[in-house]
């Protein structure tokens, strides 16, 4: 049974040191114990008894690894390709989307995947344990389908075999070019589908994600208001709970125009028309939601739904600032993802969360609380609310819990003698994920000193991808 030793380890009812972890044959914690012996003399111990040497490693500094929460993988390819403004002077998200429509219709099943494993890569080696994968790429350029109506699907799957990263994977409902019922563009012809094709989809992706380990979740995404009808939204979550009642997951409040055109519609505000028309709780992650009425976040967050923040991506796109004193005083659960891609940093993600609320409110440590720093409120609420997001047993180090672990490397110069929460204060805002040293994912050992033990072939492949994709925009 594998046992790690942490000097300091973030446990669920806090800081503790000298904690020996063991951690099962099917990737659960096994067991816990603060003030443990050393690994050296606890081997000593076995061997006096007659007993095999168990397998030990000795960590600086224990974290629960988080679940990144929401993922389009294919959209890494496309970091560096949108800085330009188009011949609107008012460049914003919706001119961004075209561009993506564009790039996209390069993309083959072979591309998705070497994508999908760097993406999960770089995740791994920036302390996620687990890809929540929104997975709306379905079909092949013009719309048709393939042979195997999961095929992309099969590959986000591949991807993860190879890199040992724990999946959620959500096929995403897309029916409507908006909330008037207008057909799919010709850039969104790839996503779309009806509520029975997609329920066929939904059990060729159950087949997809067999073989993988059994941490390995499936969730449904009907995208957003503007993308699915009433009807399709209503049919989505009862197909969800038909599947094993997985996670359900739903862009939400994003951007301004989005919320115009759902008032319009449906006679009411994106989060209000939600909380009337489903049974929004726990299972369910809202993401962004950076458009939302102060009674809106309030009567959100009451819900127990995941808020699924994405300030690198919010920031780049434009959408605006979720509002986070408001929905931790009341109570609300989140986690981060790195959505679009374009930068994967667990530590910039939070970083950037606490700022957004620093500058708009003109104010220091926004999200701490008493007894708890700011990087400590960060961390594990990521860290939980990734968990629940990504329906997966973690986000916190406690028995029966899959082993989602992080290491960071106490050799850093700005960790030098940093303790508790300064720890994570210190990463969070004097450092970076080169901090992060090993990270396991349900009990696989994913990166070792920093580095993915497949990072040579995994990135080989990607660079042949984008050789051949070329400048597609």
């Amino acid at each position: 049974m594998p046992i790690l030793f942490a000097k300091q380890a973030l446990l669920s009812d806090g800081w503790a040191r000298d904690v020996q972890i063991e951690i099962s044959p099917d990737g659960r914690i096994a067991a816990i114990s603060p003030g443990a012996r050393a690994p050296g003399r606890g081997q000593e111990q076995r061997q006096k008894q007659g007993q095999a040497p168990a397998q030990a490693q000795e960590v600086d500094i224990l974290l629960p690894a988080p679940a990144n929460l929401h993922s389009h993988a294919f959209q890494r390819a496309m970091a560096g390709l949108t800085e330009r403004r188009g011949p609107d002077p008012r460049d914003t998200f919706w001119t961004w989307r075209q561009l993506m429509f564009r790039f996209l219709d390069r993309l083959r099943p072979d591309d998705v995947q070497a994508i999908a494993a760097f993406v999960q890569m770089q995740m791994l080696e920036a302390g996620y344990a687990c890809n929540v994968e929104f997975h709306y790429l379905h079909h092949q350029p013009g719309g048709a389908q393939h042979e195997n109506l999961a095929e992309m699907g099969v590959r986000i799957a591949a991807a993860a075999a190879q890199t040992g990263s724990g999946l959620t994977l959500l096929p995403v409902l897309y029916q409507q070019g908006g909330c008037d019922g207008r057909a799919l563009g010709p850039g969104q012809v790839r996503f779309g589908n009806d509520p029975d094709r997609f329920a066929d989809l939904m059990a060729a992706s159950r087949a997809a994600l067999a073989a993988l380990p059994a941490d390995t979740r499936l969730g449904v995404a009907p995208h957003s208001l503007r993308a699915v009808s009433p009807e399709g939204l209503a049919a989505a979550i009862a197909l969800g709970a038909e599947q094993g009642n997985g996670p359900v997951h739903m862009h939400l409040a994003e951007q301004l125009a989005e919320v115009d055109e759902v008032q319009t519609a449906h006679g009411a505000r994106p989060v209000r028309w939600l909380l009337d028309n489903a049974a929004v709780d726990a299972r369910w992650c809202l993401i962004h939601c950076t458009q939302m009425l102060s009674e809106e976040t309030l009567a959100l967050a009451r819900t127990g739904a995941v808020a699924g923040l994405c300030p690198i991506t919010e920031s780049s796109l434009g959408d605006g600032i979720f509002d986070g004193v408001r929905w931790l005083g009341a109570g609300g659960a989140f986690g981060v993802g790195s959505d679009s891609n374009i930068r994967i940093s667990l530590s910039e993600e939070l970083r950037t969360l606490e700022y957004s609320q620093r500058l708009r409110d003109r104010s220091r440590a926004a999200l701490a609380v008493t007894g708890r720093s700011t990087g400590r409120v960060l961390f594990e609420s990521a860290a939980r609310g990734g968990a629940q997001a990504a329906g997966r047993a973690g986000g916190t180090i406690a028995p029966g819990m899959w082993a989602d672990l992080l290491a960071l490397d106490g050799a850093a110069v700005d960790l030098t003698g940093r303790q508790g929460d300064t720890v994570l204060d210190t990463w969070i805002f004097a450092g970076d994920d080169r901090m992060v040293r090993d990270v396991w994912s349900a009990g696989r050992h994913v990166i070792q000193g920093g580095r993915h033990p497949a990072r040579e072939a995994i990135t080989m492949a990607y660079v042949k991808t984008l050789k051949r994709l070329g400048d597609a925009l």
